[in-house]
């Protein structure tokens, strides 16, 4: 399959992350923080600050493989609060390497990107699960026993969006995931887990917000360059056919 590769644009915008590390369970494991500030709304399927909203900074906390726990948003709160993050944020997890991070920009837009891609396959896949647990419990703990394999990717522009457009901006965020994986190689849509999440100024007296973010649009197209790059820099090649994976799972997910 030939898929077209946007050309990479300079100028980097807000979207800078520290790197921190943390010993837990015996190991050492790292963390992106992008402390954004005030003055910021994100829409996001984070597991921690999902949704709709203010807020003030994004964490994207590696985790160990196997990783078992059934409270993930209490224990990215935690990392979070460890960090020194002040107000409402967001919060994301993987079981890739974060240090190994991808950046993208276009025009103003920042993407960063990280992927983990043992468990990879395609969205509309046949189904293969057994029927839910009348637990939730039992349901939480079946989700994180789940092999690792995550993809999320942060956006930031420095502009306001409708609430349309923020929508708008997560289905441009993932058609360009997409192209970046096959561009790279991978026969995939993305992993189970994937997380996205898309950060846009808040709207200020007598300032445009824009009403679209489709990938025709001025800021969606800046949007789907920067994330194409983020991602298509932070995937691993994948193995020829029929080879055997003999890459760490600390560089894979």
């Amino acid at each position: 399959m030939s898929v077209a590769v946007p050309p990479p644009r300079a100028a980097a915008g807000p979207l800078v992350v520290d790197r921190l590390t943390r010993i837990e369970g015996g190991e050492r494991l790292g963390s992106l923080l992008w402390r954004a500030g005030p003055g910021w709304r994100m829409i996001s399927s984070a597991v921690l600050g999902g949704g709709l909203g203010e807020r003030s900074w994004v964490l994207n906390a590696q985790v160990a493989h196997g990783y078992l726990r059934t409270d993930p948003d209490a224990h990215l709160a935690e990392l979070a609060d460890a960090s020194g993050a002040l107000g409402p944020g967001v919060g994301l997890m993987t079981a890739a390497d974060v240090s190994a991070y991808g950046c993208g920009h276009d025009g103003g837009v920042d993407a960063v990107a990280t992927a983990g891609l043992r468990v990879r396959g395609w969205a509309a896949a046949p189904s293969s699960s057994p029927a839910p647990s009348s637990n939730p419990a039992a349901n939480a703990a079946a989700a994180t026993a789940t092999p690792p394999g995550t993809i999320n990717v942060i956006v930031a522009l420095p502009v306001a969006l409708t609430d349309a457009a923020l929508v708008n901006a997560v289905a441009t965020a993932t058609e360009a995931k997409v192209q970046a994986l096959l561009s790279a190689g991978y026969d995939c849509s993305g992993t189970p887990t994937d997380a996205v999440c898309i950060a846009v100024r808040t709207p200020r007296d007598g300032a445009e917000v824009h009403p679209f973010a489709g990938p025709r649009s001025l800021w969606g197209a800046r949007l789907a360059r920067a994330v194409y790059e983020a991602v298509r820099t932070s995937v691993p090649a994948p193995c020829p056919p029929g080879a055997a994976d003999l890459r760490s799972p600390a560089s894979t997910g």
